[in-house]
């Protein structure tokens, strides 16, 4: 059954003809092996299938849009290059192969397949639409920062504070953009006391609660990067997020 009826299919199709440049998805995945070994908890990923399914619809609709598939436990050193601790992971490369620090944790689905659309579109733009001051701010960065923006698939208000998160990655390459679907990872949304969302966890430091404004989220990364600063640059952003791996 396919995810897109031919009415979507129609408007993405028309939407991705915007696209200035090549843009390749990189999806990490977990595949079943269908064998189960008696005293042992068999490991899996619950919408790996489907975000395969999705993405390979989504390409279809562009020759812009390349599709690579890799088995995270198969390949490890792969995802250990771009930072992947948990499935279903979505990478966002330009067309040579440039790492944009975009990510999707979770299948992109409800309101937030715009976000991937509209994500798309910057990625081959080869940028967003930022503030000039946020530019500024992005130019002067010296510290990592790791934003971490859980989400589920029926909230109006998440795409907005993914997009803003996603378009800082693109724009500076100490930036690191995750979108996170707070119901397949349950423990991790445990972990940062997800109650409601959005919710956008700054390397493990700060907590914003809400689409907050552009300049809102620029005055709560710099004082995180002050932060850093004052403890001699020790900040938490290069990290994977202080996970253990979700499969």
């Amino acid at each position: 059954m396919a995810f897109l009826r031919e009415q979507d299919r129609e408007e993405v199709r028309k939407r991705l003809g915007e696209l200035a440049g090549p843009v390749k998805l990189l999806l990490f995945v977990q595949k079943s092996s269908g064998l189960i070994i008696p005293g042992q908890e068999q490991s899996r990923c619950q919408y790996c299938r489907e975000v395969q399914q999705l993405l390979e619809e989504v390409v279809e609709l562009s020759p812009q849009l390349s599709l690579e598939v890799v088995d995270w436990k198969q390949d490890p050193d792969h995802a250990r290059q771009y930072a992947i601790d948990k499935v279903p992971a979505l990478v966002l490369l330009k067309g040579d192969g440039t790492d944009t620090r975009i990510r999707f944790y979770g299948i992109p689905s409800g309101y937030e397949f715009s976000t991937l659309i509209e994500d798309l579109l910057d990625v081959g733009q080869g940028a967003g639409q930022l503030q000039e001051a946020t530019r500024e701010f992005l130019r002067e960065l010296k510290q990592p920062l790791h934003l971490q923006v859980f989400v589920t698939p029926t909230c109006p208000y998440c795409p907005r504070a993914v997009r803003l998160a996603h378009q800082l990655a693109l724009e500076s390459e100490m930036v690191r953009g995750d979108m996170i679907e707070a119901m397949e990872f349950p423990e991790l949304a445990e972990q940062y006391s997800v109650m409601g969302v959005p919710r956008t966890v700054i390397n493990d430091q700060q907590f914003l609660e809400g689409a907050v404004p552009e300049p809102m989220l620029v005055q709560a990364l710099a004082a995180v990067v002050e932060v850093a600063n004052e403890d001699g640059g020790n900040g938490s952003g290069g990290d994977d997020g202080g996970t253990q791996p979700h499969e």
